[in-house]
Parts: structure tokens; sequence; C-alpha cells
């Protein structure tokens, strides 16, 4: 599983997002403070998004833990975010469970209110602590996801009817 996660950060770092992909466990599934309760499709679709439209994105990791089927790792991310083009230098906590040696669960925290301040400002830095500013963040990011998936069918989930 130490090898899962390492290979999945490298591949982070590289932009890779069809070996990120292949980390996951058919029935993955990603949250984070603001890409909430993803499924596998969106989680796949997320990092295919997040890695072919950053700029001038690094990304560090470490202190990876695994115990069992449990793992854990922290990891540093910068980049410009894409709306305001500000430098933004989040710090996250990443927690994991595996299943086949894939990555079942997947699980970022992370200063939402911190991240608010520098990818959008002052606006950011006086009202992101605040349920509307972050609930509105979790909009337009899941809007960004649902268009991307709009675009890209091989996201799309097969309807029932």
């Amino acid at each position: 599983m130490k090898q899962t996660i390492e290979t999945f950060y490298t591949a982070f770092a590289n932009r890779d997002w069809q070996t990120m992909q292949s980390c996951y466990h058919k029935r993955a599934s990603f949250s984070d403070p603001v890409f909430v309760d993803l499924t596998t499709s969106e989680t796949k679709a997320m990092w295919h998004m997040l890695t072919s439209s950053a700029k001038e994105l690094t990304i560090r990791f470490n202190s990876i833990e695994v115990n069992g089927q449990l793992g854990s790792c922290s990891w540093e991310a910068f980049y410009n975010f894409s709306k305001t083009g500000r430098k933004v230098h989040n710090k996250l906590k990443a927690t994991f469970t595996f299943e086949d040696g894939k990555i079942l669960t997947h699980r970022d925290s992370f200063d939402l209110w911190t991240w608010a301040g520098m990818a959008l400002g002052t606006s950011g830095r006086l009202l992101g602590w605040t349920p509307f500013i972050q609930n509105k963040i979790r909009l337009s990011a899941r809007k960004s996801l649902k268009n991307f998936i709009e675009n890209h069918p091989e996201y799309q989930q097969p309807t029932l009817f």
C-alpha cells in the first residue's frame, strides 16, 4: 500500500492522471472540503480535470504511513488558482483505506478558510470561514466538474432508465 501512495503522488507531481486513476479501486470514493463525497467516476474525472488544467503545479509528499488496510500521508500543492491566478500553497493530510492493493477511500483534509484566503484574496481572508462562501466554493467546483464530465463521456455514468 505504501507503494500505491508513492505511485499516486509521483504521478500527481508529473500530471499523469492515467496513473493516478489506476491507483483507485473500482469502488473508490473521494472527499475533501471542496469536492465532497465523489464517486469513483467523479474522482477519476476530478484528477483528470485538475491535472490537465493546472498551471505551474508542484506536488510534494512525505510522512507516508501504512498499517494494514489503512494509510496516510502529508502532502503540499503549489499552484496558481485558475479562476484568479493567485498563488496557492495548500497543506493537506490524506487518509486512505485499501482493498486489493488499491485505494478504496481517499479523504483529504485542509483548512478551507486558509485556502480561500490564498485563492480568492481579501474576500477569502475576510469571509472564507463563512458557510455561505465555503458552499459557494463547493458549488463552483461541482459545476466545473460537471462541465468537465459532460465534455468527457468516459466519465458519464450510465442511466438506469
